[in-house]
């Protein structure tokens, strides 16, 4: 008998499940929550992530059936102890980590142009974004389980290095990315890519946002 059943109600699974239904539950969720696609669930991610984080680990699901989320909470230490959602779901999926998303993680800044009486008495224009997203046919993996490897080319390291000789006994040494596979350090089989990424793990998403310019108002002279 389980303390309480708030990580279990939020991945949808009882509390007697199984750990491949808890991993089932939390896939199909992470994916739908995650904040490239619902930017405004960021707290119902989180949670889905707190619960997974959980119910995944045997000796932390132990505890929590015993103690409740308090007794998580305190990890014998009085301090919290939860990872962060992203590095949890980059764990699951197989993604790049932290420095992936901070190499990705830029504001994007597209500009409007406006007339000086849109200005003066405000409008409403659409402006169209696009950008990338988890392909949800592959979730994230780029083809078929177990299809990606390590690129032979550059052994993972996402770089090649060529030694050219520019005089008599004196050699140059360049570093340039990976042609085959652009500097990701790992390849997918041509035949097993996702036909809907090919192989990328994210799609092009074309979205149309309003943007509302107030009402200015007039210079008093």
């Amino acid at each position: 008998m389980v303390k309480e059943t708030q990580y279990y109600d939020i991945l949808g699974v009882k509390p007697s499940a199984s750990p491949e239904e808890i991993k089932k539950a939390y896939r199909k969720l992470a994916l739908k929550y995650h904040p490239d696609k619902n930017p405004d669930e960021g707290e119902k991610f989180k949670l889905i992530s707190q619960a997974y984080e959980v119910l995944s680990d045997p000796k932390k699901r132990d505890i929590y059936d015993q103690g409740g989320e308090q007794a998580i909470k305190e990890g014998g230490s009085g301090s919290p102890s939860f990872s962060s959602p992203m590095d949890i779901f980059d764990m699951f999926f197989g993604g790049g980590g932290r420095m992936a998303r901070e190499r990705r993680g830029k504001n994007v800044v597209h500009q409007l142009s406006v007339t000086l009486e849109d200005l003066y008495n405000g409008v409403t224009k659409k402006l169209a974004l696009q950008k990338n997203v988890i392909c949800e046919k592959c979730e994230g993996i780029g083809g078929k389980k177990g299809s990606v490897e390590k690129c032979p080319l550059c052994k993972g390291r996402g770089m090649q290095i060529h030694i050219q000789q520019i005089g008599p006994g004196m050699v140059q040494q360049i570093q340039t990315v990976c042609i085959e596979c652009k500097g990701q350090g790992e390849r997918i089989n041509p035949k097993d890519r996702c036909e809907s990424c090919s192989g990328a793990k994210v799609i092009r998403e074309k979205k149309i946002i309003e943007v509302h310019v107030e009402k200015g108002e007039a210079a008093q002279s």
